[in-house]
């Protein structure tokens, strides 16, 4: 069973999303903050991470760029996941180090595609 990490500060998105996920047979570990989101990819090693990009302590951007900076995680598939669908903030989450980009609010079919596509 694949494990996926959500990074994700808000409460009800998170619980959400992480529900819909194991309902279809993923494994899923939560952090609440970027600076968390590092350390547990570092700890579980997931095979997949879904990241918030505005979080607290350290936003989504910076959190993505230590991941794929570092030998031991920089080969995770990382998925954004924004609520700013402005032009340009696709770009700057690839520019990051993202594998992938999906808008809020999630789309489950669609991101599941995604999800199925890095793995």
């Amino acid at each position: 069973m694949p494990k996926i990490l959500l990074v994700e500060d808000n409460e009800m998105n998170r619980d959400m999303l992480s529900r819909r996920l194991k309902r279809k047979g993923y494994d899923i570990v939560i952090a609440v903050d970027g600076g968390q989101g590092v350390e547990m990819a570092h700890s579980e090693k997931p095979d997949l991470i879904l990241m918030d990009m505005s979080l607290p302590v350290k936003d989504g951007w910076t959190a993505t760029r230590e991941l794929k900076a570092h030998e031991v995680t920089k080969s995770i598939p990382v998925i954004a996941l924004t609520a700013h669908a402005m032009s340009g903030d696709r770009e700057q989450a690839l520019e990051a180090g993202c594998d992938d980009y999906d808008t809020k609010p999630i789309e489950l079919p669609r991101l599941l595609g995604k999800i199925e596509t890095l793995l």
